[in-house]
């Protein structure tokens, strides 16, 4: 029960845990484990060293070291990330017994905090699962490996713990063989190991070999590979009933004198110390992890608040001026164009605005186009269909925009484009409507037109460029800015057709929906 079994979901390489974290015993995975403490503090012991991490701290646990979390008597929010071996090796040769170190003095550390900002957006994509998020969570995963391979694979050893080295980024030759003979001796440590031996795999001489692996680690060759024996030695420790003698012996140790030395060095006491202080704190099925997982919206506004910029990029799911519409498809089919037409805020600001604001129109356009029949008018949504009662109502279209009173009256109060669109940028209510269709069965084909504030705002600005010496690039930079999303999904109802409309800042969004 000390190896635990990550599991994978949604067909992602990733698997992410965000908790409050109580106990979690000595336990170790195939995995390397990022860990990103969004509140409180925890203490973290890996392998013979403890850790206090506090908010904001990253730390990484690689590959089947052994570790374990503990409480402080304030509440955390932990984020625990671990990554498919058998996914990503496929890509990274060289990830397989890679050794990271994120253990700086520097807080503030550059790289440090584009590992928080890839975090931060892989959570945020896994929580808002919006359309595609798999691909963006594992492009971020992508960014965040080649992160961790550039800038932190190299250390030292200051006192008794390993420390990254800064200075060292960017020495891709010396990151690659550091690498490569760290993966070789963790292969071959359990036998007679020498410098000669990897130095003819590595094709250098036996001084130079020894001065890279001094320069990389702080440590001398034998000092790495004592420590790499030491440290897979505890597997044996707490996981088996082994004496002393064979797990020297299993461990590449000629003598147990030499192994007992070595483990002193390091976990200051003797392997028989260990096995009896820590025995009983690892994982078995008696003593499983205790944790609360943390609630969606108290990660994202986390993550708000450590990771600058992140929100700007994500809509705010869990603070939304959300609404349910529930429509009675077939009444209100069967009274369509019976009842006395009122104005529609939105018709009376598109209007108004129709010269100011043309950029957001389109939507409303494509609508007016396919002349359908108005069967639900409100301020900020109306629902048509191309069906002709009596006959069976088999398609609806949905438009909602959003804006409020004041938008309005901002618009109208404006004459210039540059106005316009300060208008628009400073616009940021975000809205949420769930549409109940009751009286819809069946399965339906689903088309969606988004456009954006972003959208928008872009072609705004293309038009305040128009005439402007720019490059080609720029030019076409700005034309797909100002692209709307179009995308198709298929959904199945019975009884009642559920329709989810979120946006932020002014933007619009027809839906198209048809019966299969």
């Amino acid at each position: 029960m000390l190896k635990e079994k990550i599991v994978y979901k949604d067909e992602l390489p990733v698997n992410v845990t965000t908790a409050n974290i109580r106990e979690y015993p000595i336990h170790f995975h195939d995995e390397i484990e990022v860990v990103f403490v969004l509140s409180g503090s925890i203490s973290l012991r890996v392998g013979y060293y403890d850790y206090e991490l506090e908010q904001g701290d990253v730390f990484i646990i690689n590959e089947k070291e052994m570790h374990s979390y503990a409480h402080h008597d304030d509440e955390n929010m932990v984020m625990m990330l671990h990554l498919d071996p058998s996914y990503f090796s496929r890509y990274y040769e060289d990830l397989r017994n890679t050794f990271f170190i994120t253990d700086t003095e520097d807080k503030n550390d550059r790289s440090l905090r584009v590992l928080k900002t890839l975090l931060a957006h892989i959570m945020m994509e896994i929580l808002q699962k919006g359309v595609g998020f798999e691909q963006k969570v594992i492009e971020n995963t992508h960014n965040l490996i080649a992160c961790l391979m550039s800038d932190f694979q190299y250390f030292s050893v200051e006192g008794d713990k390993f420390v990254n080295q800064p200075r060292k980024r960017g020495n891709k030759v010396l990151a690659s063989r550091l690498s490569r003979i760290t993966n070789y001796i963790y292969d071959n440590y359990s036998r007679k190991l020498t410098l000669n031996e990897i130095a003819e795999n590595e094709h250098l001489s036996i001084y130079y070999l020894s001065h890279v692996i001094k320069e990389a680690t702080g440590l001398s060759f034998q000092d790495l590979l004592s420590f790499i024996r030491v440290e897979q030695s505890e597997h044996l420790l707490l996981g088996t009933d082994k004496k002393m003698g064979a797990i020297a012996h299993a461990t590449g140790f000629s003598a147990v004198r030499y192994y007992i030395k070595h483990f002193e060095r390091w976990f200051g006491m003797s392997p028989q110390e260990y096995r009896k202080e820590f025995t009983g704190k690892a994982a078995t099925r008696e003593t499983a992890a205790v944790y609360e997982r943390a609630q969606p919206a108290d990660i994202e506004k986390k993550l708000r608040e450590l990771v600058k910029g992140i929100g700007s990029q994500y809509t705010n799911s869990y603070d939304t001026n959300s609404s349910v519409m529930d429509i009675d498809i077939p009444e209100e089919y069967r009274t369509a164009g019976k009842k006395d037409k009122k104005e529609n805020f939105m018709e009376s600001l598109l209007t108004i605005g129709s010269n100011k604001i043309a950029p957001a129109i389109e939507p409303y356009n494509i609508l007016q186009r396919l002349e359908e029949t108005v069967i639900k008018d409100e301020s900020n949504f109306l629902i048509t269909t191309p069906s002709k009662y009596p006959d069976t109502l088999s398609s609806l279209s949905i438009l909602v925009f959003n804006f409020d009173e004041k938008f309005k009256r901002d618009v109208d109060a404006v004459r210039r484009n540059r106005d316009i669109l300060d208008v628009v940028k400073n616009y940021d209510e975000e809205m949420e409507i769930l549409f109940r269709c009751n009286g819809m069965s069946g399965d339906f084909s689903v088309a969606r037109y988004r456009l954006s504030r972003e959208n928008i705002v872009a072609s705004y600005e293309e038009a305040l460029k128009f005439g402007s010496s720019r490059n080609n690039r720029a030019a076409v930079l700005g034309k797909w800015h100002s692209l709307p999303t179009v995308e198709f999904s298929s959904i199945a109802a019975s009884g009642t057709l559920s329709i989810r409309c979120a946006i932020r800042g002014f933007g619009a969004e027809l839906i198209l929906i048809d019966k299969k």
